[in-house]
């Protein structure tokens, strides 16, 4: 799966999975998926009758739900003329439609949840409403393998603490694994979350795991819905279950390009808050939320009707990622995270021998 396809997260095998009111997985993959560089599926041909039922749906579901109303009609207007002049006429095979109006459809809007999916086994009518119990239960499963997303929680020298993650999970699942990390991270001087293989995850996972990370509720993103016409308003919690970090102590953030979504809403969130640094690169830039829907027997299509609103630049990451503060490449974010954390430190170190410690260290780090 490339980077496209690979939107969220991989939690979920089915791919439907619904977070409160928001869904922001992404198109599930196609069943009896093979390995990454054989043909996962077998495509089939389309007529003109098919490729005429795709594009029609893609333009309804937009109309109806996609978060900028505005770019739907241009969507509208650009697919009908193509129509018209035939520039699909071309067009025999399944895969090739859907990655051609998946294309077509990111180009005009930036949008990298916006995505048009080919499936050899006919997707059940209703697919892409609630997920069935099947669905359910293969996602719980694949979530208890991945451990919730914690990959990894540990010390570095001079006590900076490190937390791993590969997504934010369920919050029922992840919470008592949140609290457990921050335990064990309670009495470290510094603090790094490494999100360089982050892939995604449920909004309200990311907004406990900031709950620790402040002395005091703080407004973070808000997430407006076109469908209910609605904004939530996003904020962190008061109190926490387990031991609160607090924002004293120094906050760093690993990013990398294929850091995504959820994760990037971490970032971007606490980047803004004045709380974290970030470190790496520019993230991979998808903001949007929505849900899967079924256009015909074969197709489907993720269709984001929410967006992110963050309290200080009045926008979101959507397009253009979350800009490092110390940018570097992904392998050396880690490194150079340490340093600026280690330099800052120095100066206030009062024990001769660490404090030669720590420089030599700083000068290796370098």
């Amino acid at each position: 799966m490339n980077k496209r396809t690979k939107l969220v997260i991989a939690l979920a095998v089915a791919g439907m999975s619904v977070l409160g009111s928001i869904a922001v997985l992404a198109l599930p993959d196609p069943p009896d998926a093979g390995p990454p560089h054989e043909p996962p599926q077998r495509d089939m041909p389309v007529d003109k009758p098919t490729r005429q039922a795709v594009i029609d749906g893609v333009i309804a579901n937009l109309n109806r739900a996609y978060v900028f109303p505005d770019k739907a009609a241009l969507i509208e207007k650009d697919l009908r003329q193509r129509m018209s002049r035939g520039d699909f006429d071309a067009i025999d095979s399944a895969e090739k439609l859907a990655e051609t109006l998946t294309d077509d459809l990111q180009s005009l809007t930036h949008d990298k949840h916006l995505e048009i999916r080919y499936f050899e086994h006919a997707v059940p009518a209703g697919q892409g409403d609630d997920p069935s119990p099947q669905e359910q239960a293969d996602e719980a499963l694949h979530q208890k393998q991945v451990n919730y997303g914690f990959a990894n929680v540990g010390r570095l020298h001079f006590n900076i603490g490190l937390l791993d993650l590969h997504a934010f999970g369920r919050p029922q699942q992840a919470a008592e694994r949140i609290a457990a990390a921050m335990t064990l991270l309670g009495d470290t001087d510094a603090l790094i979350v490494d999100l360089r293989e982050c892939q995604g995850g449920d909004p309200d996972t990311v907004m406990l795991l900031a709950s620790y990370l402040f002395d005091k509720p703080t407004h973070l993103n808000d997430i407006y819905f076109r469908t209910e016409n609605h904004t939530e308003e996003r904020w962190t919690t008061a109190s926490v279950p387990g031991r609160r970090y607090g924002q004293a102590r120094q906050l760093y953030v690993l990013t990398s390009s294929d850091t995504i979504s959820g994760c990037e809403d971490f970032a971007y969130a606490l980047k803004n808050a004045g709380r974290a640094k970030i470190v790496g690169e520019t993230t991979a830039g998808a903001a949007h939320a929505g849900s899967p829907q079924r256009l015909s027997e074969h197709f489907m299509m993720f269709v984001p009707s929410g967006r992110p609103i963050n309290p200080v630049t009045h926008g979101d990451w959507e397009g253009v990622g979350v800009a490092p503060d110390i940018k570097t490449s992904a392998k050396k974010a880690l490194d150079a995270a340490q340093l600026a954390i280690l330099e800052q430190m120095l100066p206030a170190q009062t024990d001769p021998m660490r404090k030669d410690d720590m420089q030599k260290h700083i000068d290796e780090l370098r």
